[in-house]
Order: C-alpha cells, then structure tokens, then sequence
C-alpha cells in the first residue's frame, strides 16, 4: 500500500569535469559538461511524472543549472527553486581539486570519511563530516514538514547528500560512505511503517 507520505527526491548534479577526473569539488563551481548537461535534462520526464511540491537546490552554478534542466524551474511549476546553502558540497579544505591518489601519494592509505581533510585558504577553510552533517539536518528539518503534501526534491552533490541518507535513516554523518552516488542520477528517500528507508537509489535517467 502506498504511503499517503510524500518522498524525499536527492538529484546529484550532472558530470563536471572535475567529477569525471575524480577531483573533489567542494566550494568551487565548475560547469556541467554535455554529457552532464544531456543526463541532466534526461530526468526531466520522470520528475514531471511527480506530485512535487518543494524544490531545494545547493547554490553551486552545477546544481542550479541541473535543476534548470531537469525541468524544476518552469514557470508554470506550483513551486518556485528555493537556494538553501545547506546543501552545499563538503568543504574539502586544502584537497580540494585534487584526486584521492594525488592526496595518497603524500598520505598514505588517506579515506575521506575516516581521516577527513587538512585546512585551506579563506574560500576553503575545510570541513568535518560531522559539520557536514549537522548543516544536512538542517535541511532536513525543513522539509520533513513538507512531505505531508507531496514529493520535496533536492539538488546537490555526491557527498552531501551521501550524508543526508545517512541522517534521514538515523546514522551517524559517516555513514554516507555505504552510498555509492553517480553524476545526474536520481534516488528518493521515505518511511515504510514509519520508519525511514531507502525506496531507490543511484537511478540514471531512463534511456531515450
């Protein structure tokens, strides 16, 4: 039976350059590619399909000009693209731009989610996965008053919302690292007995 209860919609923003070299991309907005622009307008048609009434999106050009693409910035839409800087990408610090191998060769056996990052220059001072996490939950006590009415949807980024799942199903913020999450895919997030699950998760768009 289905829930009377709205769903939480994560799309991750389509391919960068940046994100098809393995870069970390935190703060710094680099544009979508054609393939990241084309995955982008390829979700089009099954957001049109949903009953939305919300639409939050990270204030990175990348994610605005995803939602544009995906159709979520019509004109004639019931809801208007509302920018919450609390879906921002984790700030990467001094890695930021740099690959998991560069940042190996230097620190031996680094992981993101276990070691976090070191500090960098005043637009990228750095963050925890616990910040991360705290400005994520945020996000979600704005929404979850939202779903009563229907689907809410968010555009972001890989590790930002790889933290949000974490949250919404009770983990700690770490716990994004069991969530594998592609470029210009789409997941939703809802409650089966009221309690919080995954419904489905890293989906491309529908080919054709």
């Amino acid at each position: 039976m289905m829930s009377a209860m709205g769903q939480l919609i994560l799309v991750r923003h389509g391919e960068t350059e940046w994100s098809r070299s393995g870069r970390h991309t935190g703060r710094t907005d680099i544009p979508l590619t054609p393939r990241g622009e084309a995955a982008a307008a390829a979700l089009a048609p099954d957001l049109a399909r949903r009953d939305i009434v919300a639409v939050f999106a990270s204030p990175a050009d990348r994610a605005v000009r995803t939602a544009e693409l995906a159709g979520l910035t019509r004109p004639d839409a019931p809801w208007q693209l509302q920018i919450d800087p609390d879906l921002q990408e984790w700030d990467y610090g001094g890695y930021e731009g740099r690959t998991t191998a560069d940042i190996q060769s230097g620190r031996p056996g680094w992981y993101l989610w276990r070691d976090g990052v070191i500090g960098g220059d005043a637009e990228h001072p750095g963050e925890t996965v616990q910040q991360v996490g705290r400005r994520v939950d945020a996000v979600l006590a704005r929404v979850r008053p939202l779903l009563p009415g229907g689907d809410v949807v968010l555009v972001a980024h890989g590790h930002s919302l790889r933290i949000l799942t974490a949250r919404w199903l009770e983990l700690d913020a770490d716990g994004g690292r069991l969530f594998r999450l592609d470029t210009g895919t789409l997941s939703t997030l809802g409650t089966e007995h009221d309690m919080p699950v995954i419904t489905s998760w890293n989906v491309p768009p529908a080919a054709g």
